[in-house]
């Protein structure tokens, strides 16, 4: 049987480890601050602000969450950033994607200050992952990282394949993989042949945003496979597929509407996979946990302990 890696667990784990360092910033007169923009009318990011808000009053951080309408300007986003930059009692800043179409994101990006990035994201940042300096990461591949070494899979010596190329994931994973000594190999849709390519893999990432796209020829027996998708079926039809007319799976569906699938096809991973994360409650527990993580850290250096 495949071991199921389990990111609640890893998550709780991580953040009952922030606890006492949150208390004892408190303790030298303030704890950390954390804000979001939430623009526009997003239900995904909704729901994922909310978990962010709930994780913060769990370890004590005060939260602040700025929600301009969807017909929101450049230039007012960019306002509130600069205004989030001046404060001193916001430690960190996350600008949630995606923006409302009119807004240039890459510009507001830019404008948070880098030693407020909760992120990971700004340019500066990545230099410092590139240059294996101290800093932010960003959350998501800092959360596969995490799951990695606390499971014990080992990284050096592994061949590592990263499907997809995106700033907030598959880049940074791919770094993240290499300053670990691994040999990785970032894959994307010019990619020819990418089943074979993937089947080389010791650890394969998938983060491509498509539903049960890496099926049972994608995965090395045994390989470790790190499922980054989080995608809604919202048609019978497409979980009658990809589920095998389970009647578990189709009685969920009839209940809620909707079923989440993964980029990874769920059963073909576990018939396959030597371990693997499962959707929900692999990586996207984490991706919050490095978060508050990442606030707490630029927290201390704002206050000057590390």
């Amino acid at each position: 049987m495949p071991q199921i890696l389990d990111g609640i667990r890893v998550r709780d784990a991580i953040l009952s480890e922030l606890k006492p360092r949150v208390d004892a910033l408190a303790a030298r007169g303030r704890g950390p601050g954390l804000a979001v923009v939430l623009a526009g009318n997003n239900p995904a990011s909704e729901i994922y602000v909310r978990n962010k808000i709930k994780a913060c009053q769990g370890l004590g951080i005060y939260s602040e969450t700025l929600t301009p309408p969807d017909s929101v300007t450049t230039e007012e986003v960019l306002d509130s950033v600069a205004r989030l930059n001046a404060r001193a009692d916001i430690d960190g800043i996350l600008v949630q994607l995606p923006l409302p179409k009119q807004v240039d994101s890459k510009r507001v990006l830019m404008a948070i200050a880098p030693e407020k990035d909760a992120d990971g994201i700004h340019p500066c940042n990545v230099g410092k992952l590139v240059a294996a300096l101290p800093g932010p990461r960003a959350c998501t591949p800092a959360g596969i990282l995490e799951l990695l070494k606390r499971y014990g899979i080992a990284i050096a010596g592994r061949r590592a394949v990263v499907v997809g190329r995106s700033d907030i994931v598959g880049k940074p994973m791919a770094l993240l993989l290499l300053h670990e000594h691994a040999t990785v190999t970032i894959c994307h849709s010019k990619t020819p042949d990418l089943p074979a390519v993937c089947r080389e893999a010791d650890i394969l990432v998938a983060a491509m945003g498509r539903a049960a796209m890496v099926t049972g020829d994608y995965i090395k027996p045994g390989a470790t496979v790190i499922d980054v998708g989080m995608n809604r079926l919202d048609s019978r039809d497409e979980v009658v597929r990809i589920f095998r007319d389970s009647p578990e799976k189709l009685a969920a569906f009839d209940r809620k509407g909707s079923l989440l699938v993964g980029d990874v096809h769920p059963l073909d991973v576990a018939e396959k996979a030597g371990a693997y994360t499962p959707v929900p409650g692999g990586v996207g527990p984490l991706t919050i946990a490095m978060l508050m993580a990442n606030t707490v850290a630029l927290a201390e250096r704002l206050a000057g302990i590390c």
